[in-house]
């Protein structure tokens, strides 16, 4: 659609010139005072890349199971084991080490902490049965499972909640009468 492209000025313009529209009250005022263009870039626009995104990149395809983590999530108070493992390999390679030894020493450090992590839990289980408390949430859980446990909510909410239901009956009159009954 060609004839559509500019500013949404230009557009209204040739709506209300072809008589496809009608003149809204604003376009008078937007005329005498246009609002300001901004220049388009030329060419593609470069992506932005941080030093440690290839270390990224080589986390994720040695531990997929991570991508669940968000690595964007600069202000996070706990960063992504990715980032952690990305800055600990830059943090590396400037005291002198080489880029593959740097990366093994991460790769072990994270290793490391992933087992202090689970043991440590494993210990949080043992105390509380031991105690006959209930058993605290994981605090280091998988992301997969955080991603399920919000969702869970809404899972169950289709079945049980009677709004959504009587909008699933809806949506099935509507197909049978759109499809002429049961003709399949």
């Amino acid at each position: 659609m060609s004839f559509m492209k500019g500013d949404l000025l230009s557009r209204s313009r040739k709506l209300v010139k072809g008589l496809a529209k009608a003149e809204p009250v604003w376009l008078k005022a937007m005329e005498q005072a246009p609002p300001a263009t901004f220049p388009r870039p030329e060419g593609k626009l470069q992506t932005i890349t941080f030093p440690e995104d290839v270390y990224v990149k080589s986390f994720y395809k040695k531990y997929p199971e991570s991508k669940y983590h968000d690595p964007i999530k600069f202000s996070a108070i706990d960063p992504a084991p990715s980032r952690l493992f990305a800055l600990r390999v830059l943090e590396l390679k400037e005291h002198g080490i080489s880029e593959n030894e740097a990366m093994e020493v991460a790769d072990m450090e994270y290793i490391a902490e992933k087992k202090a992590k689970k043991k440590a839990y494993a210990r949080l289980k043992q105390i509380a049965r031991l105690q006959g408390k209930k058993l605290l949430p994981n605090p280091f859980p998988c992301p997969v499972k955080e991603i399920q446990a919000e969702e869970r909510k809404f899972v169950r909410d289709r079945f049980f909640n009677p709004s959504i239901r009587e909008l699933v009956k809806q949506k099935k009159e509507e197909s049978l009468q759109r499809f002429g009954g049961n003709n399949w």
